[in-house]
């Protein structure tokens, strides 16, 4: 006899169904719908996880007290995993200049070249740049922001999917007008696709919150420089003086701000200031207030050499794409590398976005112009900025261009070079030991300490110029001399000590616990790549 189901039962069944299309149908009201498609270097990281191993022979050291650099040769989807265990929230900018789709391009997806006739192209794409910006977004500070270089092709789909990954809220478009309008370079050879000359691109500023961020005035400029001065010798530096009132007296007796303060000359003055009467009270204290003369209004004091906030521009002139290619004739005698971004360009956002000791990552390094911009910032104004560079080695790229020019133009900065390479992911014993054996790279990237001072039985320990030590425990048999060697060097030490379990066997340093600050691995390692790769 058959198996008959009740009414009741087959229309709660029904109504569970409606129920699910209803929640597929409402899923995604508004936004950017594109077909996924799967990436061979994404389905790799299913059975193999991402490590680093240095390039010892392209190491460049020159004075261990400044910073060092890094340089990664792979692909960037690798490199974004690795980085988000030794970076997760550590990256103030970043700045990236992806294939832009044009068909053109040695663009490559799946060992295949995606070109204009390829039906799936935008879908590509897009699959292609979301993981990556996933990945790239875990990386930025409270503070930081992500700029994306961009034409036509692409921007409507990728200000779509960077309002879905950063929120509508923390995406704002800048236009850099790279082709001054009396250039005629490059018309005669241009297939006709456009009815208007292209003469700009864009860059998508993309912030982790918008709130916490202000961009600072670029101070390139001589003829800035030249408003500055030091007229009471602050050891502040240069400083120029700036309004801090409304100039009428009775400007807005009701208004926010309004009060009365007393000139070292007994004046009482009236107005509507920029600040609070306790801010004002602030800077005054902090010699921030120049008072002049006696009969002078005050003005407020900002340093040449310290930050200041602004409001750029959302289009950038004045800088040409042709400065790029000089560039590179300068440095190399050709041009070796197809639609580099120009010196002033990077240097530009940079001045902006970024701090003294702000670390910066470019991940789709190319030439490495975003490298010598940090460095010729930092020669300029005494910073102590980092880069950290990604790029594959398609045509030799990384070794024949990217690297070079580093090297170049790197002076006295260090660089360390890294590859990825790859373990088993499979969590047997026996991988998990060979991930361990293998992690001291990526433990060296993410402590910032990469001088060896002792290695030792199955032990290691490296310390930085801020006197930080890394401890690195590869087996039982390397715990008790790393012991001793910790009690004669009387330091603190992150330990990384070696685990089959997230235990980071606290019990054995009982009596040194003072002088270890133990972290399991692999377990450390493998928790960022559960959450990457599941």
């Amino acid at each position: 006899m058959p198996n008959i189901q009740p009414l009741e039962s087959l229309q709660r069944e029904n109504e569970g169904l409606r129920s699910e299309i209803k929640k597929l149908k409402s899923r995604k009201e508004y936004g950017l719908v594109w077909e996924p498609k799967s990436e061979q270097v994404v389905n790799l990281c299913k059975k193999k996880l991402p490590i680093l191993i240095e390039e010892r022979s392209k190491e460049i050291e020159n004075k261990k007290e400044n910073p060092t650099n890094i340089l990664i040769e792979g692909d960037n989807y690798h490199s974004l995993s690795v980085l988000n265990y030794t970076h997760k929230a550590k990256i103030d900018v970043i700045y990236i200049d992806p294939p832009y789709n044009t068909g053109n391009e040695n663009w490559i997806y799946n060992d295949k070249k995606i070109d204009t006739e390829d039906s799936f192209r935008h879908s590509k794409w897009l699959s292609f740049i979301a993981k990556r910006l996933n990945l790239a977004k875990a990386l930025l500070s409270k503070y930081g922001v992500m700029f994306i270089s961009i034409n036509d092709i692409e921007l409507a789909q990728l200000k779509l999917l960077c309002d879905d990954i950063f929120g509508e809220k923390n995406v704002e478009i800048m236009i850099w007008h790279k082709i001054p309008e009396e250039s005629t370079a490059g018309q005669g050879k241009m297939k006709i696709t456009h009815r208007f000359r292209l003469d700009h691109e864009y860059i998508l500023v993309c912030y982790k919150d918008k709130n916490s961020l202000k961009f600072n005035k670029p101070l390139r400029l001589k003829k800035v420089k030249n408003d500055y001065g030091n007229l009471d010798n602050d050891s502040r530096g240069d400083w120029m003086s700036c309004e801090i009132c409304k100039s009428d007296e009775k400007s807005n007796l009701n208004g926010k701000n309004y009060y009365s303060i007393s000139t070292p000359s007994g004046r009482i003055l009236k107005r509507q200031w920029h600040f609070s009467y306790n801010e004002f009270l602030d800077l005054d204290k902090d010699k921030r207030i120049y008072w002049g003369s006696g009969n002078s209004v005050p003005r407020l004091k900002k340093f040449l050499e310290e930050p200041q906030p602004t409001t750029p521009s959302s289009i950038i002139t004045n800088i040409s794409q042709t400065e790029a290619n000089n560039e590179l004739r300068e440095l190399f005698g050709s041009k070796n590398f197809d639609n580099p971004k120009p010196l002033n360009l990077m240097k530009w956002i940079l001045e902006i976005s970024s701090q003294k000791n702000s670390t910066v990552l470019d991940f789709f390094a190319g030439s490495g112009t975003i490298g010598q911009a940090i460095l010729e910032l930092n020669r300029n104004d005494g910073g102590k900025r980092k880069f950290i560079l990604c790029t594959n080695n398609e045509n030799n790229i990384c070794v024949d261009v990217c690297y070079p020019r580093i090297k170049k133009v790197i002076k006295d900065n260090n660089l360390k070079y890294f590859k990825t390479d790859f373990v088993d992911a499979k969590p047997t014993d026996q991988n998990k030991k060979k991930l361990v054996d293998k992690s001291t790279e990526m433990l060296c990237l993410k402590e910032d300490c990469f001088e060896q001072v002792k290695k030792g039985q199955n032990f290691k320990i490296f310390r930085n110029n801020q006197d930080k030590y890394l401890g690195i425990v590869y087996d039982d048999s390397g715990i008790e001399p790393f012991r001793k060697e910790a009690q004669k060097l009387n330091k603190k030490i992150i330990t990384y000590i070696f685990s089959l379990d997230d235990s980071a066997r606290e019990e054995e340093f009982e009596d040194i616990k003072k002088l270890v600050d133990l972290k399991p691995i692999p377990a450390v390692i493998l928790n960022v790549y559960k959450q990457i790769f599941k």
